[in-house]
């Protein structure tokens, strides 16, 4: 009877999404004018009107407050928090939930795991960190996102700074490279700051590249684990590097290459600096980058769309590299709070940003959101036994600070292994693999069957089966479901005899299988 169910809500949101018989699809979008365009939206609009591509319509606000609270601080909205938003008179409701997010400390939590993926922050093989290194790591990548840090100011701490790993934690960028050449730490650099992979590079261009890193040395203490990063004192002759583009210099034995290459990388107009980085915060939040792989920017991958990508850089270096400010640009457009819902056929639709990018959540937030739903926590794991892999098990997911602590849930959902700092590490595809584990594993079967917070959600409905349907779907899906929805669960409640508790499991069990709520929408 549970596939019976699946089946039967699949089909209802199915026929609802393809919107046949009418334009605006309920309950995923709404014909309010709630969002003013911005410049983000002419130049977005610009662009699919060359196409002959009409964009979507505004997405609903129940679809919207479950977006915003994933893609901002990887958390699933309370039903007090929902209901806060969805009852407001305030027309400029969104924006007032989009600056209050930034403001709260899951957002520290959420960015700094994208930010580790890409500063490959892992302890054990093949990075070697080590957990001291990782905790100092991670809590200073995490302070520098609460305290909104500028961008130029925060890369230029990471590509400049020498000392313990310990105590001066940036130094551990030039540490978490796997080898540690002075070609390894030249692709890490460009990876992570010129948004480009060295390997598209001629041989010559990565050997001068290479140069700037090449006087980075590294020396052991007393102390277990601890590694200082210097400038290698044994060089006396001057160095001769020449820059991206071809622009040579003579560097002296005193001075570092690190801190030239940096002054002329971190300017406004570095052609790569500031291009990269809006680009990379696009993507996470549109789900594809102007210039896609966000990570593969060079001359034959061009932009789809140049005149936005132009006023992005011009407003991230006006605002003085404000990564918030960046947000807040990109959130509060019409383009991001478009339904996810298609109104073209033209196969050039998504990569023009003519609707919201349906895309599955990552590893860390379902965990999270699951160990919500069912009041229960996540055991982690690591395989080689360390300090601090000793972590409770109440511990958010998204704040784990080091990728060598797992689960087997984190695994099968793609968490990022964080070896090579591409955004392609995590895998957020579907899988049989992960299909399985959610429909049939002990694990997910556990979770729902024990928790106590559903049985909560029941108890305060007090026998109103359709109130007990409701607070299920705000719960799980963050809306209200549709009098069809009710009406399917309600008839398979009398197949099983009328027993709330179990039919309340049963339906969060579908609901958690649905891809309404596996994916960001």
């Amino acid at each position: 009877m549970r596939i019976l169910a699946v089946l039967a809500i699949g089909i209802l949101a199915s026929r609802t999404a393809l919107g046949v018989d009418n334009p605006i699809v309920s309950p995923f979008e709404t014909d309010s004018a709630v969002v003013q365009a911005t410049a983000v939206d002419s130049l977005v609009q610009t662009a699919l009107q060359q196409h002959g591509i009409e964009p979507a319509n505004v997405c609903s606000d129940e679809v919207f407050v479950r977006r915003v609270y994933l893609d901002v601080i990887g958390t699933l909205p309370s039903q007090p928090e929902i209901l806060i938003f969805l009852t407001s008179p305030a027309p400029d409701r969104r924006a007032k939930l989009i600056e209050a997010l930034l403001e709260r400390e899951e957002f520290a939590d959420y960015w700094a795991l994208k930010w580790c993926d890409l500063l490959r922050v892992k302890a054990e093989f093949p990075i070697n960190l080590w957990p001291n290194a990782v905790q100092a790591y991670h809590r200073w990548i995490r302070d520098s996102i609460r305290a909104n840090k500028p961008y130029d100011e925060f890369a230029r701490e990471l590509l400049t700074s020498s000392g313990s790993n310990f105590r001066v934690p940036p130094v551990n960028f030039y540490r978490a490279v796997q080898g540690r050449t002075p070609q390894g730490l030249a692709a890490a650099t460009a990876l992570t700051f010129m948004g480009t992979r060295l390997e598209h590079w001629s041989e010559k261009d990565r050997a001068d590249l290479s140069v700037f890193f090449s006087r980075v040395a590294y020396k052991k203490t007393d102390e277990w684990k601890e590694e200082i990063v210097v400038l290698d004192p044994t060089a006396t002759e001057p160095l001769n590097a020449v820059f991206p583009g071809g622009t040579t210099v003579t560097i002296p034995a005193t001075e570092d290459p690190r801190v030239v290459f940096a002054d002329w990388l971190i300017t406004p107009e570095n052609p790569w600096f500031t291009k990269a980085a809006v680009n990379r915060v696009w993507s996470w939040l549109m789900g594809r980058g102007i210039i896609h792989e966000p990570d593969d920017i060079r001359p034959d991958n061009p932009p789809v769309n140049l005149e936005l990508l132009s006023y992005l850089e011009k407003e991230f270096v006006e605002s003085k590299y404000d990564l918030k400010q960046l947000f807040r640009v990109i959130l509060n457009s019409r383009t991001y709070q478009q339904s996810p819902i298609s109104r073209s056929t033209s196969p050039e639709a998504e990569a023009l940003f003519a609707h919201y990018m349906v895309r599955r959540i990552d590893a860390e937030v379902v965990a999270d959101a699951l160990n919500w739903i069912c009041g229960s926590g996540e055991e982690y794991q690591s395989l080689i036994p360390e300090p601090y892999t000793n972590i409770p098990e109440e511990l958010r997911t998204i704040a784990l600070a080091d990728a060598s602590i797992t689960s087997p849930m984190l695994e099968v959902f793609g968490r990022s292994p964080r070896d090579t700092g591409l955004e392609s590490e995590r895998d957020n595809q579907p899988s049989d693999r992960l299909c399985l584990h959610m429909l049939n594993s002990t694990h997910i079967q556990r979770k729902i069957m024990t928790s106590s917070r559903i049985r909560q959600l029941v108890a305060t409905s007090k026998g109103d089966s359709r109130e007990a349907i409701r607070t299920v779907y705000l719960t799980v899906l963050s809306r209200y479901p549709t009098d069809a929805e009710i009406a399917t669960v309600i008839d398979y409640a009398w197949d099983q005899g009328g027993k709330a508790d179990q039919t309340a499991l049963d339906l969060v069990w579908a609901l958690v299988n649905s891809k309404e709520f596996l994916y960001r929408h």
